[in-house]
């Protein structure tokens, strides 16, 4: 993720995130993967709590992050910025008693970076791996209305914030976390998909390449594709090392552009190639490759759709 809102804490501590579910399953598997988790020195599960009121206090990080980018050489940059989803899903509340007054407060803080990301011509990315992850860690004991109900609210959150940005200008991301794992309890996509299709971004990314979700793209055979989106569908699997052959790339390209059109397709990742920042199994000399093979697929997928190549890395 990009910069992030503030919260204003004195002795917040800090918030207990729950364990995915199909982790806890397997806990050789957890056991095994530690020994990597504790070599980089990171925590993934915890992050502060929300004592007082959410503001976003300074833009100073949101403008270096920004500064970055600005003279990138490429046809164009996004930036991300997590969805309200996210951030409360992650810092546990202390202050509203209320998750969805929470969830508004954090989308209204949030306003500010998602404007100041667009007003600087580059595209938002918003990243909402609460649209269906959360479904397997703050909602795992809970029923599946209760899941639709969240994923509901946080949409109408995401669309109020982005009030005054060009939804033309907005990219989604929805994954299931991306991490190395069963994934046995990720939710289906069908499931959570008319309610995602009604948040505002153009352009929505959905993971379709990893073992557990690539058979989705038929969804879209049923599923219609809104006029005024286009869909972004990962072909580059982000949590192996394995480089994938550009033949398969081209194949997984072709069956989304097939069904909704190749004019409507962007090839993409499932997810970014360190999904957790400091933790990630890919390295970076493969992250290359898959990116120079994601390239050489959508360049295949084009001629056979007759179609001008769509790509982006």
């Amino acid at each position: 993720m990009g910069p992030s809102i503030t919260i204003e804490q004195n002795s917040g501590g800090a918030s207990h995130r729950p364990v995915m579910r199909d982790l806890l399953e397997h806990p050789d598997f957890l056991e095994l993967a530690l020994p990597r988790r504790e070599r980089m020195q990171v925590d993934l599960m915890h992050a502060p709590a929300a004592i007082d009121e959410v503001t976003y206090l300074d833009t100073a990080e949101l403008d270096a992050e920004c500064a970055l980018v600005a003279d990138a050489p490429f046809a164009e940059t996004f930036m991300t910025a997590p969805s309200p989803g996210i951030v409360v899903a992650a810092m546990e509340d202390r202050h509203y008693g209320d998750r969805a007054a929470y969830v508004q407060a954090v989308a209204d803080a949030l306003r500010t970076e998602y404007r100041g990301i667009a007003d600087r011509g580059l595209l938002l990315q918003i990243d909402a791996p609460d649209l269906a992850m959360e479904r397997h860690t703050l909602f795992a004991e809970r029923s599946l209305d209760e899941f639709v109900e969240w994923v509901a609210l946080v949409v109408g959150a995401i669309n109020g914030a982005l009030d005054g940005i060009d939804p033309q200008r907005v990219r989604l991301h929805v994954c299931w976390g991306n991490y190395e794992g069963p994934h046995t309890h990720d939710i289906p996509l069908q499931t959570i998909l008319p309610l995602v299709l009604k948040a505002k971004p153009s352009m929505l990314l959905i993971e379709g390449a990893n073992p557990r979700h690539e058979h989705e793209w038929e969804v879209w055979a049923s599923q219609k594709l809104p006029e005024d989106k286009v869909l972004v569908p990962g072909v580059i699997d982000t949590s192996t090392n394995y480089v994938e052959h550009p033949e398969l790339v081209a194949q997984r390209i072709t069956r989304f552009a097939n069904l909704v059109g190749p004019e409507r397709v962007i090839a993409s990742t499932d997810c970014g190639m360190g999904t957790f920042a400091g933790f990630g199994p890919v390295h970076p000399d493969i992250a290359w490759e898959k990116l120079r093979v994601l390239t050489r697929g959508a360049a295949m997928a084009s001629i056979r759709l007759a179609k001008p190549a769509a790509i982006v890395v």
